[in-house]
Protein backbone atom coordinates (compact mmCIF):
# COMPACT_ATOMS: atom_id res chain seq x y z
CA UNK A 1 0.00 0.00 0.00
CA UNK A 2 3.36 2.29 0.72
CA UNK A 3 4.51 1.65 -2.71
CA UNK A 4 0.93 2.35 -4.46
CA UNK A 5 0.61 5.58 -2.43
CA UNK A 6 4.06 6.70 -3.75
CA UNK A 7 3.46 5.46 -7.01
CA UNK A 8 -0.28 7.77 -7.24
CA UNK A 9 1.95 10.62 -5.48
CA UNK A 10 4.68 10.78 -8.36
CA UNK A 11 2.33 10.22 -11.42
CA UNK A 12 -0.26 13.51 -9.72
CA UNK A 13 3.43 15.78 -9.60
CA UNK A 14 4.30 14.19 -12.94
CA UNK A 15 0.32 14.65 -14.54
CA UNK A 16 0.98 18.37 -12.54
CA UNK A 17 4.27 19.22 -14.42
CA UNK A 18 3.36 18.19 -17.99
CA UNK A 19 0.08 20.23 -17.69
CA UNK A 20 2.24 23.24 -16.39
CA UNK A 21 4.22 23.04 -19.06
CA UNK A 22 2.08 24.95 -21.88
CA UNK A 23 3.10 26.95 -24.76
CA UNK A 24 2.42 30.45 -24.97
CA UNK A 25 2.20 32.18 -28.06
CA UNK A 26 4.42 35.28 -27.37
CA UNK A 27 4.88 36.74 -31.31
CA UNK A 28 2.97 36.32 -33.99
CA UNK A 29 2.63 38.02 -37.38
CA UNK A 30 -0.79 36.60 -39.23
CA UNK A 31 -0.25 39.48 -42.63
CA UNK A 32 -3.76 40.42 -42.17
CA UNK A 33 -2.75 43.88 -43.99
CA UNK A 34 -1.59 45.06 -47.17
CA UNK A 35 1.87 46.49 -48.27
CA UNK A 36 5.24 46.40 -47.33
CA UNK A 37 6.57 43.81 -44.47
CA UNK A 38 5.30 45.77 -40.78
CA UNK A 39 9.25 47.69 -40.37
CA UNK A 40 8.09 47.10 -36.09
CA UNK A 41 8.35 43.40 -36.79
CA UNK A 42 10.94 43.10 -39.61
CA UNK A 43 14.08 44.41 -40.99
CA UNK A 44 15.93 43.77 -44.34
CA UNK A 45 19.41 42.74 -45.62
CA UNK A 46 20.63 44.52 -48.73
CA UNK A 47 22.91 43.80 -51.27
CA UNK A 48 25.12 40.49 -51.88
CA UNK A 49 25.19 39.11 -48.70
CA UNK A 50 27.07 35.37 -48.67
CA UNK A 51 27.51 32.36 -50.43
CA UNK A 52 28.33 33.44 -54.10
CA UNK A 53 24.76 34.16 -54.15
CA UNK A 54 23.38 35.59 -57.73
CA UNK A 55 20.55 37.64 -56.16
CA UNK A 56 20.56 41.34 -54.93
CA UNK A 57 18.58 41.57 -51.97
CA UNK A 58 16.12 44.98 -51.96
CA UNK A 59 14.88 46.59 -49.14
CA UNK A 60 11.34 48.17 -49.58
CA UNK A 61 10.93 47.49 -53.04
CA UNK A 62 7.46 45.39 -53.12
CA UNK A 63 8.83 43.88 -56.22
CA UNK A 64 10.59 41.61 -53.92
CA UNK A 65 8.83 41.32 -50.62
CA UNK A 66 5.31 42.54 -49.48
CA UNK A 67 2.13 41.39 -47.69
CA UNK A 68 -1.30 40.69 -49.64
CA UNK A 69 -4.17 38.59 -49.39
CA UNK A 70 -3.37 37.58 -45.80
CA UNK A 71 0.31 36.42 -47.15
CA UNK A 72 3.88 37.49 -47.13
CA UNK A 73 5.44 37.10 -50.55
CA UNK A 74 8.91 36.74 -50.95
CA UNK A 75 9.81 36.90 -54.84
CA UNK A 76 12.93 36.46 -56.70
CA UNK A 77 12.91 37.81 -59.97
CA UNK A 78 14.99 37.82 -62.87
CA UNK A 79 15.98 41.32 -63.66
CA UNK A 80 18.99 43.44 -63.71
CA UNK A 81 19.51 45.76 -60.52
CA UNK A 82 22.67 47.07 -58.99
CA UNK A 83 25.76 44.35 -60.81
CA UNK A 84 22.83 41.37 -60.48
CA UNK A 85 20.63 39.86 -62.90
CA UNK A 86 18.62 38.84 -60.22
CA UNK A 87 16.78 40.21 -56.92
CA UNK A 88 15.15 38.52 -53.94
CA UNK A 89 14.31 39.60 -50.38
CA UNK A 90 15.90 38.67 -46.98
CA UNK A 91 13.52 39.51 -44.23
CA UNK A 92 15.01 39.21 -40.01
CA UNK A 93 13.38 39.89 -36.43
CA UNK A 94 17.25 40.96 -34.93
CA UNK A 95 16.82 43.22 -32.22
CA UNK A 96 13.01 43.29 -32.73
CA UNK A 97 12.35 39.51 -32.36
CA UNK A 98 14.89 37.52 -30.34
CA UNK A 99 14.10 34.85 -28.20
CA UNK A 100 15.93 32.18 -25.86
CA UNK A 101 14.04 28.88 -26.18
CA UNK A 102 10.58 28.08 -27.55
CA UNK A 103 8.22 27.14 -30.49
CA UNK A 104 8.62 28.27 -33.69
CA UNK A 105 6.28 27.63 -36.32
CA UNK A 106 6.19 29.13 -40.31
CA UNK A 107 3.24 27.96 -42.67
CA UNK A 108 4.87 28.20 -46.28
CA UNK A 109 4.96 27.18 -49.75
CA UNK A 110 7.95 26.75 -51.18
CA UNK A 111 9.69 28.19 -54.63
CA UNK A 112 10.51 26.27 -57.31
CA UNK A 113 12.95 25.41 -59.82
CA UNK A 114 17.27 25.09 -60.59
CA UNK A 115 18.49 27.50 -58.54
CA UNK A 116 15.93 28.55 -55.98
CA UNK A 117 17.61 28.25 -52.20
CA UNK A 118 14.75 29.07 -49.89
CA UNK A 119 15.35 29.10 -45.95
CA UNK A 120 13.67 29.70 -42.56
CA UNK A 121 16.55 30.04 -40.03
CA UNK A 122 18.07 31.64 -36.81
CA UNK A 123 20.96 32.86 -36.42
CA UNK A 124 22.30 34.36 -33.00
CA UNK A 125 21.53 37.79 -31.67
CA UNK A 126 24.41 38.70 -30.35
CA UNK A 127 28.13 36.70 -31.62
CA UNK A 128 28.62 35.58 -27.43
CA UNK A 129 30.91 32.80 -28.80
CA UNK A 130 32.34 34.47 -31.99
CA UNK A 131 31.01 34.46 -35.92
CA UNK A 132 29.53 31.91 -37.74
CA UNK A 133 29.51 29.01 -37.10
CA UNK A 134 30.55 29.48 -33.07
CA UNK A 135 27.78 30.78 -32.90
CA UNK A 136 25.65 28.39 -33.89
CA UNK A 137 22.21 28.33 -36.69
CA UNK A 138 19.78 26.43 -36.98
CA UNK A 139 17.98 25.54 -40.47
CA UNK A 140 14.28 24.53 -39.82
CA UNK A 141 13.42 24.89 -43.36
CA UNK A 142 15.61 24.85 -46.56
CA UNK A 143 15.33 23.38 -49.74
CA UNK A 144 17.02 23.71 -53.43
CA UNK A 145 15.70 23.42 -56.49
CA UNK A 146 17.90 21.21 -58.12
CA UNK A 147 16.62 18.31 -55.16
CA UNK A 148 12.85 18.73 -56.14
CA UNK A 149 11.05 18.43 -53.13
CA UNK A 150 13.57 17.60 -50.76
CA UNK A 151 13.69 19.78 -47.19
CA UNK A 152 16.32 19.68 -45.60
CA UNK A 153 16.92 20.39 -41.95
CA UNK A 154 20.15 21.14 -40.15
CA UNK A 155 22.61 22.59 -36.81
CA UNK A 156 25.41 24.41 -37.44
CA UNK A 157 27.85 24.88 -34.53
CA UNK A 158 31.70 25.77 -34.49
CA UNK A 159 32.07 21.84 -34.46
CA UNK A 160 29.26 20.27 -36.39
CA UNK A 161 28.97 22.84 -39.78
CA UNK A 162 29.02 22.69 -43.35
CA UNK A 163 32.39 24.33 -44.31
CA UNK A 164 33.77 20.68 -42.04
CA UNK A 165 31.65 18.79 -43.90
CA UNK A 166 30.12 17.98 -40.74
CA UNK A 167 26.51 19.70 -39.85
CA UNK A 168 23.60 17.39 -38.39
CA UNK A 169 20.48 17.28 -40.00
CA UNK A 170 18.44 15.42 -42.28
CA UNK A 171 16.34 15.40 -45.16
CA UNK A 172 12.84 14.79 -46.30
CA UNK A 173 10.42 14.29 -48.93
CA UNK A 174 7.25 16.63 -48.81
CA UNK A 175 5.26 16.34 -51.38
CA UNK A 176 2.98 18.97 -52.25
CA UNK A 177 5.79 21.58 -50.74
CA UNK A 178 5.18 24.02 -53.71
CA UNK A 179 1.58 23.83 -54.08
CA UNK A 180 0.42 23.49 -50.24
CA UNK A 181 1.29 25.04 -47.29
CA UNK A 182 3.37 22.99 -44.39
CA UNK A 183 4.05 24.23 -41.34
CA UNK A 184 8.01 23.86 -40.14
CA UNK A 185 8.08 23.90 -36.51
CA UNK A 186 11.37 24.05 -34.36
CA UNK A 187 10.83 23.35 -30.41
CA UNK A 188 14.07 24.74 -28.61
CA UNK A 189 14.25 23.47 -25.40
CA UNK A 190 17.32 23.99 -22.94
CA UNK A 191 18.47 19.98 -23.63
CA UNK A 192 17.95 19.68 -27.09
CA UNK A 193 16.53 20.91 -31.01
CA UNK A 194 13.21 19.32 -32.02
CA UNK A 195 12.57 19.97 -36.03
CA UNK A 196 9.31 18.98 -37.12
CA UNK A 197 7.18 19.20 -40.54
CA UNK A 198 3.46 19.18 -40.33
CA UNK A 199 4.06 17.86 -36.61
CA UNK A 200 6.19 15.18 -37.42
CA UNK A 201 9.60 15.37 -35.71
CA UNK A 202 11.94 14.51 -38.29
CA UNK A 203 15.20 15.58 -36.32
CA UNK A 204 16.89 15.79 -32.44
CA UNK A 205 19.94 17.71 -31.67
CA UNK A 206 20.71 17.38 -28.20
CA UNK A 207 23.06 18.69 -25.59
CA UNK A 208 25.65 16.59 -25.82
CA UNK A 209 27.93 18.71 -24.02
CA UNK A 210 28.16 22.01 -21.99
CA UNK A 211 31.27 22.80 -24.90
CA UNK A 212 29.95 26.21 -26.88
CA UNK A 213 31.90 24.52 -30.11
CA UNK A 214 28.75 21.52 -29.53
CA UNK A 215 26.10 23.73 -27.91
CA UNK A 216 25.92 27.09 -28.40
CA UNK A 217 22.05 27.34 -28.48
CA UNK A 218 21.97 29.30 -24.74
CA UNK A 219 22.08 32.93 -26.12
CA UNK A 220 18.67 34.89 -27.76
CA UNK A 221 18.49 34.19 -31.47
CA UNK A 222 16.40 35.77 -33.95
CA UNK A 223 14.39 34.20 -36.96
CA UNK A 224 15.24 34.98 -40.76
CA UNK A 225 13.34 34.22 -44.26
CA UNK A 226 14.59 34.48 -47.64
CA UNK A 227 15.21 33.02 -51.15
CA UNK A 228 18.62 33.17 -52.85
CA UNK A 229 19.09 32.31 -55.88
CA UNK A 230 22.24 30.60 -57.15
CA UNK A 231 25.41 30.61 -54.81
CA UNK A 232 27.59 27.88 -53.44
CA UNK A 233 25.30 25.30 -52.83
CA UNK A 234 21.25 26.57 -54.66
CA UNK A 235 23.69 27.56 -57.72
CA UNK A 236 25.11 23.40 -58.25
CA UNK A 237 23.47 22.67 -60.79
CA UNK A 238 23.14 26.81 -62.40
CA UNK A 239 20.36 28.60 -62.08
CA UNK A 240 16.97 28.22 -64.76
CA UNK A 241 16.13 31.69 -66.42
CA UNK A 242 12.99 30.13 -67.56
CA UNK A 243 11.19 29.87 -63.74
CA UNK A 244 11.36 33.28 -62.88
CA UNK A 245 9.36 35.03 -60.84
CA UNK A 246 9.32 32.21 -57.93
CA UNK A 247 8.10 33.01 -54.84
CA UNK A 248 7.89 31.83 -50.78
CA UNK A 249 4.47 32.90 -50.01
CA UNK A 250 3.84 32.70 -45.72
CA UNK A 251 0.93 32.20 -44.42
CA UNK A 252 1.83 33.34 -40.52
CA UNK A 253 4.39 32.89 -38.64
CA UNK A 254 3.92 32.16 -34.43
CA UNK A 255 6.33 31.95 -31.63
CA UNK A 256 5.81 30.34 -27.88
CA UNK A 257 7.81 29.71 -25.00
CA UNK A 258 6.85 27.88 -21.64
CA UNK A 259 4.39 29.33 -19.51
Amino acid sequence: MKILNILIVFLVCYSHSLLAQKWELVWAEEFNYKGLPDSAKWNYEEGFIRNNEAQFYTKNRLGNSRVEGGNLIIESRKEDFSTAKYTSASINTRYKGDWLYGKFEIRAKLPKGVGMWPAIWMMATNDDYGGWPHCGEIDIMESVGFDPFMVYMTCHTGMFNAAKGTQIGCKTKINHVYDQFHTYKLEWYPDRLDLYIDDIKYLTYPKASEDKEIWPYDKPHYLMLNIAVGGAWGGMKGVDDKIFPQKMIVDHVRVYQMK
